[in-house]
């Protein structure tokens, strides 16, 4: 290899990497579409639940005012991160926010009032107990009534950074959650599907039965 193909492979790599990093600022900056276009409005929160499919476990839910026009690089839909990217940004993003707050819907509750109400309820709770207050919110699907106004986005977690924002809080805070319902009922193996329904989890329902965080209503073919 000469000096010369050494120093063109040296080149593309640091054209490879300043193309990446102009193509991360402008994906952030689209994700500001949203907040910039209801910037009449003080304090914009952005609003997302986690845990809506479950077998068990609660469904949470996060509400975050972020500081107008801050992007923090690598955020996005949580379901795109890995389980280390988000606790790395959960903790840059709890640095940055003017205010967060996140709600739980225990499994009791879920199966009284069904999973839509019940991340409905999640949300309003989120939203009504941040302080400072929020003056309107970016929630990601169809816009619910959260008590203040609110635009509801169609995939709303990968194209709102306030939105992207909330959907990490409510991952992060409910897969800690439930790595501490593993330590109470470790043979369902919550550590690692969270509740959800994977071939091990539903082997161990069968094996053991419901624990008390598992939803009724989702389990009725257990019995």
């Amino acid at each position: 290899m000469t000096i010369e193909s050494i120093k063109r492979m040296r080149l593309s790599t640091e054209e490879k990497r300043h193309n990446k990093i102009i193509a991360e600022a402008a994906r952030l900056e689209g994700m500001l579409y949203f907040e910039r276009r209801y910037a009449q409005y003080a304090r914009i929160c952005g609003v997302d639940e986690a845990g809506a499919g479950p077998l068990a476990g609660p469904v949470a839910a996060a509400a975050v005012i972020m500081p107008a026009g801050l992007t923090i690089p690598g955020i996005n839909d949580s379901k795109k991160l890995s389980e280390k990217r988000r606790k790395d940004l959960r903790g840059r993003i709890l640095e940055a926010a003017i205010a967060y707050n996140i709600a739980f819907i225990c499994n009791n509750e879920i199966d009284e009032i069904n999973i839509l109400q019940a991340r409905l309820k999640a949300m309003a709770q989120a939203v009504a107990n941040l302080d400072p207050p929020a003056d309107f919110a970016l929630t990601d699907g169809k816009s619910p009534d959260l008590g203040i106004p609110c635009a509801g986005i169609d995939q709303g977690d990968a194209k709102s950074h306030s939105i992207a924002c909330a959907s990490i809080l409510a991952k992060v805070a409910r897969d800690e959650l439930m790595l501490e319902y593993h330590a109470l009922y470790p043979q369902y193996g919550f550590a690692r599907h969270k509740g959800y329904g994977t071939k091990e989890h539903m082997e161990a329902i069968r094996a053991y039965g419901l624990s008390p965080i598992h939803r009724r209503s989702f389990c009725s073919s257990f019995g």
